[in-house]
C-alpha cells in the first residue's frame, strides 16, 4: 500500500476525537471506575468505526456531504425544512458545547503552568478566532496535531510502565452493568469518541482525497486502521488513569491531578506534559469545531460558499462565541468539558440515526447502500445511544441540580 492510501480524512478524524475531552473524559473513567468501563470504549470505537464508513461512503458515492444529502435527497418540502432545522440545532448546540469544552481544556493546560488567570477563555477565542478569520490556520493546526500525537504517544509509553493487571483488563472489556454514578462517564466515553460534528466533517473531506467507487475498499482500510489507532491511544489514557489514580484513590479536578498518571514517564515534568498536551489539543479543536459546524450549515442551506462568505463566518462566530461565554462563567473546566462530551452523546441519536436513513436509500446510493449486517450493527449503535441518551438526560438534570 502507498503512502498516499495511509493517510486521509478518517486520520483526521481520529486525530480530532484525540482531544482535550478525550484526555478528561478517559482520566475520569479510569479514576473512578478502574477498568471497568473499557467495554463502553470498545463500543464507541467500534460505533465510530460503522458510523465514519458510512458518512464516508455517501461523501464517495454522492461526493456531497451530509449536510448536502439532506438538502438534495428529501423530496417532501415540510419534511426537508423541518429536518434542517433539528440538525442544524443539534450540530450549533453540540458543537457549542464542544467548543466550550475545548477551550476549556487549553485553559486547563495553560492554567497548570502560568497559574489562574480569568481572561484565558477570551485570549483563546480571540486567537481561534483571527486564525478563521483570515484562513491561515492550516499549518498552526498541523504542529498542533503534532503535539497530540507525540503526547498520544507518552500515554502509549506510561501505560506500559505501570504494568496494569491484564486479566482485570480483559475482564473490562467484557460488557457489564455499570452503577447509576457511572452513567455519566459510560455517555461521555461515546460522546467523546463518536463526535457527530465528525460524520459532516468525514462526508464532506472524503472526495479530497478519494473520487472512484473503485477507491471504497482503500478507504474502508483507512477508516479501520485510523480509527482503530484512535481508539487505542483513548484506551492507553483509561488503562493509565485505571492503573495510577485509581489505585491511589485520586479524585480528579484539575490538571495536575491529571498529571499525576504520567509521572512514571516524565517524573515531576509531568505537569508540562499534560499541560503542552491538553493546550495543543484544545485549541487545535477550537479552531476545527466552529468550521465543521460552519460546513455542515452551508450544505444543511445549499449556500454553495467558500470560508471567505458572511454566512459561513456568522455560523462558525456563533459556535465560538458561545464556547467562549460558557468556559468564562466560572464553571470548573473539568465539568464543562465532562459536559460537552455529555451533550454529544445526547445528540448523536439524531444525527446517526438520519445517516441510517439515508445509507438505506437506492436512489442516492444505488449499489453501495447498506448490507443486512451494517444496517444491523449500525441499528444496534443507533438503539444503544438512544437509550443510554435518555437515561443521561435525567442523570444530567440530576447531575447539575
Amino acid at each position: 500500500m502507498s503512502k498516499n492510501k495511509l493517510f486521509g480524512p478518517s486520520t483526521l478524524v481520529a486525530a480530532a476525537f484525540i482531544g482535550p475531552g478525550t484526555i478528561t473524559i478517559c482520566t475520569l473513567a479510569g479514576s473512578q471506575s478502574g477498568y471497568t468501563l473499557l467495554w463502553a470504549l470498545l463500543f464507541s470505537v467500534i460505533a465510530t468505526i460503522v458510523l465514519q464508513e458510512m458518512a464516508a461512503r455517501l461523501g464517495l458515492i454522492t461526493q456531497a456531504g451530509l449536510g448536502e444529502a439532506i438538502q438534495k435527497y428529501q423530496s417532501n418540502a415540510i419534511a426537508k425544512i423541518a429536518l434542517v432545522f433539528i440538525v442544524f440545532a443539534a450540530i450549533i448546540i453540540g458543537n457549542a458545547a464542544y467548543e466550550a469544552g475545548n477551550i476549556s481544556g487549553a485553559i486547563l493546560g495553560l492554567d497548570l503552568i502560568s497559574g489562574d488567570f480569568n481572561g484565558w477563555a477570551i485570549v483563546i477565542g480571540g486567537i481561534a478566532g483571527i486564525l478563521l478569520y483570515v484562513g491561515k490556520y492550516k499549518w498552526i493546526e498541523r504542529l498542533l496535531v503534532g503535539l497530540v500525537l507525540i503526547m498520544s504517544a507518552c500515554f502509549f509509553l506510561t501505560a506500559i510502565l505501570v504494568k496494569p493487571d491484564i486479566t482485570s483488563l480483559l475482564n473490562g472489556v467484557v460488557p457489564s452493568t455499570f452503577k447509576d454514578k457511572e452513567l455519566l462517564l459510560v455517555l461521555g466515553l461515546i460522546g467523546t469518541t463518536v463526535v457527530p460534528y465528525n460524520l459532516f466533517l468525514h462526508a464532506s473531506s472524503v472526495k479530497e482525497k478519494w473520487t472512484e467507487p473503485s477507491d471504497l475498499k482503500w478507504l474502508r482500510i483507512e477508516n479501520y486502521v485510523a480509527i482503530g489507532i484512535g481508539g487505542f491511544v483513548s484506551a492507553c489514557i483509561l488503562i493509565t488513569a485505571g492503573t495510577t489514580l485509581h489505585q491511589l484513590k485520586i479524585e480528579v479536578n484539575n490538571a495536575a491531578d491529571m498529571a499525576i498518571q504520567l509521572e512514571p514517564l516524565f517524573g515531576t515534568s509531568a505537569k508540562y506534559a499534560i499541560a503542552i498536551g491538553l493546550f495543543a489539543a484544545g485549541i487545535s479543536s477550537a479552531i476545527t469545531a466552529p468550521l465543521a459546524a460552519a460546513y455542515a450549515a452551508n450544505g444543511l442551506f445549499g449556500w454553495k460558499t467558500n470560508i471567505q462568505d458572511n454566512r459561513f463566518r456568522l455560523v462558525w462566530g456563533i459556535v465560538l462565541l458561545i464556547g467562549v461565554v460558557f468556559s468564562s462563567l466560572g464553571f470548573k473546566p473539568i465539568l464543562i468539558i465532562q459536559f460537552a462530551q455529555i451533550a454529544n452523546g445526547i445528540l448523536l441519536p439524531i444525527i446517526a440515526g438520519y445517516l441510517l436513513y439515508l445509507m438505506n436509500q437506492s436512489a442516492i446510493l444505488g449499489k453501495y447502500t447498506n448490507n443486512t449486517l451494517q444496517n444491523i450493527i449500525g441499528g444496534i449503535v443507533v438503539l444503544i445511544t438512544v437509550v443510554i441518551g435518555l437515561k443521561g438526560i435525567n442523570a444530567v438534570f440530576h447531575f447539575f441540580s
